[in-house]
C-alpha cells in the first residue's frame, strides 16, 4: 500500500476516532486495517495473525467494517467477525479465543455522525504511543502483504451465558435502557435468564439514538429511565451508554449513583470475598470511596484517568476491581479485567442482595460531599500540559499538599480540588469536593486563583 496519511484529529490516547465524511472515511478504516494487521503480525511473528472484528449499531459501521475487513485481509489477517454487539463482547471474544489483536468498530457514546475503532493486542489494551505509531507506520507505507481470510462467528451465546454465571436468586425488580445502543443486541437474552422482575426500553439497536443519546455520564439521558423506575415502581435503573462499557445506575427514588459511588458499592461485596485487596479509582472520585475502601479493609489506590491506563493498572498490580467517574468498571476476581457493563449491572444487583438492603438504603450509608461536576474548558493543544504544570509548580512553591499521579489533586481541611489535562482533546478538567457549601466555595475560589495566576480564563462554577 502506498504511504497514507489518518487526519490528524484522530489518533487519539486511547481509540482511533472521527466524524464520518469529515475527518474519517472508509478509506481510513482500510488503512487502518492494512497498518494495524501489519503491527500485530509483527509483535506476534506471525504471517497471519488472527484479529476479531466486531462492530456497533451506527450507520455508518456497516461500511467502516467492511472496509476495515479489507484492509486486515490484505496484509494477510485471518479475521473472525463476530458481528453487531457490545465492545465487552469483542472483549470477551479476543480473551476466550486467544486471537493476537481486535477491533470494535464504535462511536461509543459520541454523537450519531461520529464513529471510531477500539483495539486490543493480546488480552491488552493497544492504546497512548502505539495509536501514534499506526499513523507512523502507516504514513511511511511499509506494511506487510498478504492473502488473508475471514470468517463469521457467532459468540453471543457464549457471552451471554458467561454473563449468566453471575446470575443470583433475588426478587429485585430491575429497568434497562440501552439507549438504542449496541447493549440490545445482546441484552433480551440476558434479561431472559435473570430471576425477578425486568423492564427494557430502547432495545432496539438503532444508530441515529432516536430517544435520547446513549451517555449515562449525562443526567437529562437518564430521565426516560426515572420516569420508568417511577412508574413501575422498580428497584434499580441501569442505563449503558452507546457501546457497553460504561454503566450508569439509579435508586428507587430515582436519584443517580455516580460512578465512584457505585464503585464503592460494589467494593464492599468484592472484598467480603476478597479482603484486603486493592481497589483502583481515578483521580476525579469521591475522596467518599478511598476512605470507605480502607475502612473495609482494602488497598484503595488512585490512578490515572483513561480505561486503558486502569486496566494497565490492574494488570500490574493484581487489583481484583477498579473503576472511573466514567462509568467503567473492571472486575477481575472472577472476571476477565475488563470494562463490561452488563456484567457490572449483574454485579450491582448480587452485591444488593448480598447486603440484604436496597440500593437507596446502601446510598445512604455513604457519607455526603458536596462536589462541583466534572468542568471542561478548552485550553490550547500545545498549551493544556503546561498549564497544569505551571500550577504545580506554584502549588509546591507555597507548600500545598498535592498528588500529581494525574494533573494536580491539591488536598486541604477544606476537601480537594484537581486540574489536569484532558488525553483526548484540547480541555483542562477540574473538579472540587467539600463536607459543605461554603467549603466548596472556598476550594473553587483557591482554583480559579490558580488559574488566573497561569493566565488562563477560569470555568463558570
Amino acid at each position: 500500500m502506498a504511504a497514507y496519511q489518518f487526519h490528524k484529529s484522530i489518533l487519539r490516547e486511547y481509540d482511533i476516532r472521527g466524524i464520518v465524511g469529515e475527518t474519517l472515511h472508509e478509506s481510513d478504516a482500510r488503512a487502518l486495517g492494512r497498518t494495524f494487521a501489519t503491527v500485530i503480525a509483527r509483535g506476534a511473528g506471525k504471517a497471519h495473525p488472527v484479529i476479531v472484528v466486531g462492530r456497533d449499531g451506527r450507520v455508518s459501521s456497516p461500511s467502516l467494517e467492511a472496509a476495515l475487513v479489507e484492509g486486515l485481509k490484505a496484509a494477510g489477517a485471518e479475521v473472525v467477525r463476530i458481528g453487531i454487539g457490545p465492545t465487552p463482547m469483542l472483549y470477551f471474544a479476543a480473551t476466550t479465543l486467544h486471537s493476537d489483536g481486535a477491533i470494535q468498530v464504535t462511536g461509543s457514546h459520541n454523537p450519531p455522525h461520529h464513529n471510531g475503532f477500539k483495539m486490543m493486542q493480546g488480552k491488552k489494551s493497544f492504546f497512548g504511543a502505539q495509536i501514534q505509531d499506526i499513523g507512523r507506520i502507516a504514513a511511511a507505507g511499509d506494511l506487510a502483504e498478504g492473502a488473508g481470510s475471514v470468517r463469521d462467528e457467532d459468540v453471543k451465546g457464549r457471552y451471554v451465558a458467561r454473563l449468566l454465571e453471575e446470575a443470583i436468586d433475588n426478587d429485585l425488580a430491575v429497568g434497562w435502557d440501552p439507549g438504542n445502543g449496541a447493549a440490545g443486541a445482546v441484552l433480551g437474552a440476558v434479561v431472559a435468564g435473570l430471576k425477578g422482575r425486568h423492564v427494557v426500553i430502547n432495545e432496539e439497536v438503532d444508530g441515529t439514538f432516536p430517544n435520547h443519546h446513549p451517555d449515562p455520564t449525562e443526567p437529562h439521558n437518564l430521565e426516560q429511565l426515572q420516569h420508568l423506575v417511577a412508574e413501575q415502581k422498580l428497584d434499580i435503573g441501569i442505563a449503558f451508554d452507546g457501546d457497553a462499557d460504561r454503566i450508569g445506575a439509579i435508586d428507587s427514588k430515582g436519584r443517580i449513583l455516580w460512578g465512584d459511588q457505585l464503585l464503592a458499592i460494589l467494593a464492599e461485596d468484592m472484598l467480603r470475598d476478597n479482603p484486603g485487596q486493592t481497589v483502583i479509582a481515578d483521580v476525579k472520585a469521591s475522596q467518599v470511596l478511598f476512605d470507605e475502601v480502607a475502612r473495609l479493609g482494602g488497598k484503595p489506590l488512585m490512578w490515572k484517568t483513561g480505561h486503558s491506563l486502569i486496566k494497565s493498572k490492574m494488570a500490574e498490580t493484581g487489583a481484583p476491581l477498579a473503576g472511573e467517574m466514567s462509568g467503567h468498571v473492571f472486575f477481575a476476581d472472577r472476571y476477565y479485567g475488563y470494562d463490561d457493563a452488563i456484567y457490572a449491572a449483574l454485579r450491582l444487583i448480587t452485591a444488593v442482595v448480598h447486603a440484604g438492603v436496597s440500593l437507596d438504603t446502601l446510598r445512604d450509608r455513604l457519607p455526603t460531599m458536596v462536589n462541583t461536576p466534572e468542568l471542561r474548558f478548552p485550553v490550547r493543544e500545545e498549551e493544556k500540559f503546561a498549564v497544569v504544570d505551571k500550577v504545580k509548580a506554584a502549588l509546591a512553591a507555597a507548600g500545598a499538599k498535592v498528588d500529581d499521579t494525574d494533573g494536580v489533586r491539591v488536598n486541604s481541611p477544606d476537601g480537594w480540588w484537581l486540574l489536569r489535562a484532558s488525553n483526548t482533546q484540547a480541555v483542562l478538567v477540574a473538579r472540587a469536593e467539600g463536607p459543605n457549601e461554603a467549603a466548596l466555595d472556598k476550594l473553587k475560589a483557591t482554583l480559579v486563583s490558580a488559574l488566573v495566576a497561569a493566565g488562563v480564563e477560569p470555568p463558570k462554577f
